[in-house]
């Protein structure tokens, strides 16, 4: 299968991005992760001097330094820490938010609220997790034990400071601004690229139908020559229904970019209006049959757009099998969609390039731009507010492609 090579590169560019992008997250996660650890080791290290302080403060040596460990107990401003016996009841405290202000400058526990002594109280419980002090302090960095007065057992409990838990979500959050910005970038981009795209394709249709109408009136006029002049009748009226064949596209190509007038019609009539044409002009070895369904439908659609959309998929069957084989069109209804399925016995399409295949640019032909596809999606999604997509496709065995329409209330 073929492609062109452009769509391949844009592909390797996408991952490319995508992996770069991808690299400097994880970079930059693992660069915070780190200093986090750094932080929170410092923390370590500071409560560990405040234990010893604590331990010290809490000895009968008599020639114990006591306003020197008294300042280093006053450093921690910011670590929130719980002072508990080894029955696990608060003694003191530091820095924790208590919901009774009036004991804001207060550190020991019994002289307290009762409110907020239950406040510390489920503090505790929370840190060790409902067990024995002695038992949740095992293997937790955040359990210090020291020893009290007459050789009892003191346990220091503390949490992460208020800024180190900050930042330990910093990252996760600049990182969402981070997405986030990227990703309102990357639908301006988006969105601008798909007007300029418009643009070009709206020049495009306008100039070809300025284009084909000087020859179109030139081949009318000489249409109308050649009956004067008694020219077998059966020729020039095949001529004539292929002139007449160039104004509709003339006029389909005209009606890009602008909104066309919709009509209300019926899915069978109107599938069976735009295959008449294509049925005398494929092959005689390809046979196009029609299965309508039961039930009509009533759509609103552009009878002209919505025959090209048929014709293009009719032209791209018949390529797709060499000239030779079956096709076979579905109508049908679900719900509140109405629906056409154009299933030929051709090449088949990989699963990898189901949406590819609607993509400006790609096409496994040898020749073309592969821009039909493209426009029919185009037709049926802006202007009749439907879908198309590849329904099913097996290489070497053929494609369904499914046009879905709302049905007219």
């Amino acid at each position: 299968m073929k492609t062109y090579s452009f769509v391949d590169r844009r592909r390797l560019g996408k991952f490319l991005l995508l992996a770069v992008a991808l690299a400097l997250i994880v970079t930059f996660l693992l660069i915070s992760n780190s200093i986090v650890k750094q932080l929170a080791h410092q923390e370590r290290e500071r409560m560990n001097i405040w234990a010893e302080a604590t331990e010290r403060l809490a000895s009968t040596e008599t020639n114990t330094d006591f306003e020197f460990l008294l300042g280093i107990i006053r450093q921690n401003n910011s670590i929130p820490v719980l002072v508990a016996d080894h029955n696990g009841n608060v003694v003191e405290f530091r820095n924790f938010n208590l919901p009774d202000k009036n004991d804001k400058d207060k550190f020991s526990f019994y002289d307290i609220s009762e409110e907020n002594r239950n406040y510390l109280n489920s503090r505790l419980e929370r840190m060790t997790g409902g067990r024995k002090i002695a038992d949740a302090a095992k293997g937790n960095d955040h359990f210090i034990e020291v020893k009290g007065m007459e050789n009892s057992r003191l346990y220091i409990v503390y949490e992460d400071s208020i800024l180190l838990r900050r930042l330990s979500l910093y990252p996760y959050i600049q990182l969402g601004v981070m997405i986030a910005v990227v990703l309102v970038i990357y639908l301006i981009f988006v969105y601008t690229k798909r007007a300029e795209q418009n643009r070009v394709w709206v020049g495009l249709s306008k100039e070809t139908a300025h284009q084909l109408g000087t020859p179109i009136s030139s081949l009318m006029a000489w249409t109308q020559y050649l009956e004067a002049i008694e020219v077998d009748k059966s020729v020039t009226d095949e001529i004539d229904k292929d002139v007449r064949r160039l104004r509709t596209i003339a006029e389909r190509f005209s009606k890009i970019g602008s909104r066309p007038e919709m009509e209300l019609d019926y899915l069978n009539e109107a599938t069976g209006r735009a295959l008449e044409y294509m049925k005398s002009r494929v092959s005689g070895k390809v046979q196009i049959t029609l299965h309508p369904a039961e039930d009509d439908s009533a759509v609103m659609i552009s009878p002209p757009l919505f025959a090209w959309v048929m014709e293009n998929l009719t032209k791209n069957a018949v390529d797709a099998m060499d000239g030779e084989g079956s096709i076979d069109i579905r109508t049908g209804q679900d719900r509140d969609m109405a629906f056409v399925e154009v299933t030929d016995t051709g090449k088949g399409i990989a699963k990898k390039n189901f949406r590819n295949v609607f993509r400006a640019g790609f096409t496994t032909k040898k020749r073309g731009w592969g821009l039909g596809l493209t426009l029919v999606k185009r037709i049926i999604e802006d202007y009749h507010r439907g879908k198309i997509y590849v329904k099913w496709s097996e290489p070497g065995v053929g494609t369904t492609f499914r046009i879905e329409i709302p049905k007219a209330k």
